[in-house]
């Protein structure tokens, strides 16, 4: 008599029906992309004004080069440029009111622990 019962035998599995009934399998590349739209062509969009679409990695100017108003685009760098250093001046700012801060903390505690050792010296002697 087997100690665990009978040996181990798993049920047959039925077998698979046919994965697909299309065609498509079987046609070319070219025609399946017609038959299933798989032809997006290049992306583009259209920003201020501009049209633009990507090709080989970059967005590019459809009319050849990004050619837009030199006025605007030197005037926004120029801001850009006014930006960047008032970022960085406040970033400084920032820094200096931290080192402030945390030497105004550790003077504060300074002080309350040598308040708490005033105290606990007078509790002593009374």
């Amino acid at each position: 008599m087997p100690l665990f019962g009978k040996t181990f035998s798993p049920k047959k599995t039925p077998p698979r029906k046919c994965a697909s009934l299309s065609n498509l399998h079987s046609l070319d590349r070219s025609t399946r992309e017609i038959e299933l739209g798989l032809e997006y062509g290049i992306p583009t969009m259209n920003l201020a004004g501009q049209s633009l679409k990507f090709e080989n990695g970059q967005w590019v100017a459809e009319s050849g080069s990004f050619m837009g108003d030199r006025r605007e685009m030197q005037r926004l760098r120029k801001r850009n440029q006014q930006l960047e250093e008032e970022n960085n001046l406040l970033r400084l700012k920032v820094d200096i009111l931290l080192d402030m801060l945390s030497e105004t903390t550790a003077e504060s505690h300074l002080m309350e622990k040598e308040l708490e050792e005033l105290k606990n010296r007078s509790r002593r002697r009374k």
